[in-house]
Order: structure tokens, then C-alpha cells, then sequence
């Protein structure tokens, strides 16, 4: 479990839009890398610091506790899912793929 004071550091953290990408790129790198747990804790790390759970499921049409089962360490979206999550965050945060490609 995650102590109060990390929750509040990242939290912190996210108020920081170039913190937010970053957090965003990191976690497709470690899902690209094939660390899928890594992937799924840096995206809870950015819905959590955001307080986006509850939006972003409702935009996905899904349950918010099914979001948080699919990004839980034991968690294996689909790979639809998956890119429909990934997608709508990097809408929130105005990221393009030509800005992912082409940093």
C-alpha cells in the first residue's frame, strides 16, 4: 500500500501539466517494454492525481471499480480497452500522436 505521503506528493506532482505527459509517457514505455504492472501503476499514479477515475470511466462507459480492477497490479485490460483509456488521457492533456513521435 501506498503511504499518505507518497499519494500526496504525486497528487502534488500532477498539478504540473508537463509532469502529467511525462507520467503518461512513461507508462506506454513500460507497457511497450512489456512491464505491464509499471504501466498500470503510473496510469492509476496519473487518474488518482488528477481525480479523473469517475470521469474517465463515465467517458469509457464502464464502472469505475472495474476501471481501478483493470489497472490493479493483477489487472489485463483488453487491448481495446486499454487504447481507449490510453487515448482518452492523452485527450485530457491535449497530447497528439505527432507530439509522442516527434517530441
Amino acid at each position: 500500500p501506498l503511504t499518505r505521503e507518497f499519494k500526496e506528493t504525486v497528487m502534488e506532482l500532477c498539478k504540473n501539466p508537463e509532469y502529467r505527459k511525462a507520467l503518461l509517457a512513461e507508462a506506454l514505455e513500460s507497457y511497450l517494454e512489456g512491464n505491464i504492472e509499471v504501466g498500470n501503476s503510473l496510469l492509476r499514479d496519473y487518474l488518482n492525481g488528477t481525480h479523473a477515475f469517475g470521469d474517465v470511466a463515465n467517458e469509457l462507459d464502464m464502472l469505475e471499480p472495474s476501471l481501478r480492477r483493470m489497472l490493479s497490479p493483477k489487472g489485463n485490460a483488453t487491448v481495446r480497452n486499454f487504447f481507449a483509456l490510453y487515448k482518452l488521457c492523452q485527450q485530457r492533456e491535449g497530447i497528439h500522436v505527432a507530439d509522442i513521435i516527434n517530441p
